[in-house]
């Protein structure tokens, strides 16, 4: 048997991941609405059909303890199929008018953001991964002001830039999270002009995040959100994002902008950086449980599983 050296095994993988992102932002986006949709969710099936959605079935059993095994099943089919929906949309935004998107995005609790917006103000929003952010960002930019945000550095490097390309032709600003300038004095300009700062906040990319109860178990969210809102002194809106059937079939999004939260009147900087962001957590913890189909997180979140992960690792070393 022939043994590849694992550089060359790694280099093709990222070859074939390349070429099927760029695949699908060429093809997807000429296909009718519905036939992407009918492709996206068959992919879905199999993915879980294949054992693809044991990390959201934890998750989601984490969220919904209440749930028998064959409602358990149905979630996770729905979550997945959600969560590769967000894909066909984000591979079809580019070709959408400001019209389309208007059509495809709902928005509730909107009147004290366009009082901001139309101060010249900024606002800082706790993110989810939830629904489609990309879509939101997009509408946002779009029809409310400019967008600054923060992206996870995703590998096959040539894959972050698509997406690093794809987003900004969407009219966002992306600061990456790592290999380039701190983002945090990045975002804190960003929050001396007018527009929103949406950050993705519920998994704790940055090792320094805080422990908040969400969904009634430890879990680290990032402290990102509270700690530019406090510094720049600016308000801090948890944002919640679903999706929802649209009239005359397809998708939409629905995307709700909660009451900002309280800056705690005392306490170091560290207490009220955390009270800020269990306040978030709260919500979106509720948002979570409401549609938890919509909580498309491959990832582990809470405590427990991080350390069961931090224990695998260290068994395997």
């Amino acid at each position: 048997m022939i043994a590849f050296p694992s550089g060359l095994v790694s280099r093709a993988t990222d070859v074939v991941t390349v070429a099927g992102f760029r695949l699908g932002w060429t093809l997807i986006r000429r296909m009718p609405e519905r036939t992407a949709y009918a492709l996206f969710d068959r992919i879905a099936d199999l993915t879980v059909a294949r054992g693809g959605g044991a990390r959201l079935r934890s998750n989601y059993a984490t969220v919904r303890p209440e749930l028998d095994d064959a409602a358990l099943d149905a979630l996770v089919r729905d979550g997945m199929r959600a969560y590769m929906r967000y894909y066909c949309e984000s591979f079809r935004l580019p070709v959408l008018s400001p019209d389309a998107l208007a059509a495809r995005v709902r928005a509730e609790g909107l009147g004290p953001v366009r009082e901001i917006l139309a101060a010249d103000g900024s606002l800082v929003c706790f993110l989810g991964h939830l629904g489609n952010w990309d879509l939101a960002g997009a509408w946002g930019a779009v029809h409310l002001g400019p967008v600054t945000t923060v992206a996870e550095r995703l590998k096959p490097e040539e894959v972050f830039k698509e997406f690093l390309e794809f987003r900004t032709g969407l009219g966002m600003t992306i600061h990456p999270l790592t290999g380039g300038p701190a983002p945090f004095p990045l975002l804190r300009e960003a929050a001396q002009r007018r527009g929103l700062i949406p950050l993705l906040s519920d998994r704790d990319l940055s090792r320094d995040g805080v422990e908040v109860s969400f969904c009634g178990e430890p879990a680290r969210m990032a402290v990102g959100p509270a700690a530019l809102a406090l510094a720049a002194r600016r308000p801090l809106f948890p944002v919640s994002i679903r999706h929802e059937p649209r009239e005359g079939g397809g998708w939409g999004i629905v995307i709700t902008f909660h009451e900002p939260v309280s800056v705690p009147v005392s306490g170091t900087t560290r207490e009220k950086v955390s009270a800020m962001t269990q306040a978030c957590a709260d919500v979106l913890g509720e948002a979570v449980r409401t549609h938890t189909a919509d909580w498309h997180m491959l990832q582990p979140v809470f405590t427990k599983d991080l350390d069961q992960k931090r224990l695998a690792r260290a068994g395997a070393s």
